[in-house]
């Protein structure tokens, strides 16, 4: 098990055809996670896309993009170890990955409602979900 655990999940009133663009866009990647290196293991277009993470933490990081009803569920898994030395008092080091762990929570959520706002728009809830353009 590693020491930073980060698993959450979005429903996106969205085509799933339309995830592709945001979630493969790199220059999203440095905006969303500007103190990590990502390397692509896996592009699923708009399936998602799984990586290794180095910086400040190194692991394995996925978004997951899960057709559902009329949009998608946006899963998001981040599995770490901090490479930086962690306190050696066994409380001080709970405490220490505790907060890693919070902050790459947020950091996570962040950026599925990114995503969701990107994709979803000014749609109003209960609207249908917003279509990808026919070809």
């Amino acid at each position: 098990m590693t020491s930073i655990q980060v698993a959450d999940e979005v429903f996106i009133a969205a085509a799933p055809t339309l995830a592709g663009p945001v979630v493969g866009d790199r220059a999203r990647w440095r905006q969303w996670w500007p103190d990590l290196a990502l390397t692509v293991v896996e592009d699923r277009g708009h399936q998602g896309v799984r990586w290794t993470v180095e910086g400040p933490i190194a692991g394995t990081m996925e978004i997951w993009c899960e057709e559902c009803m009329d949009g998608f569920v946006l899963h998001y898994y981040l599995h770490a170890e901090p490479v930086g030395p962690l306190p050696t008092d066994p409380r001080e080091c709970m405490d220490a990955l505790a907060e890693m762990n919070r902050l790459r929570r947020i950091t996570g959520k962040e950026m599925s409602f990114h995503v969701k706002w990107l994709l979803e728009g000014d749609r109003e809830v209960g609207a249908p979900a917003v279509a990808a353009a026919e070809e």
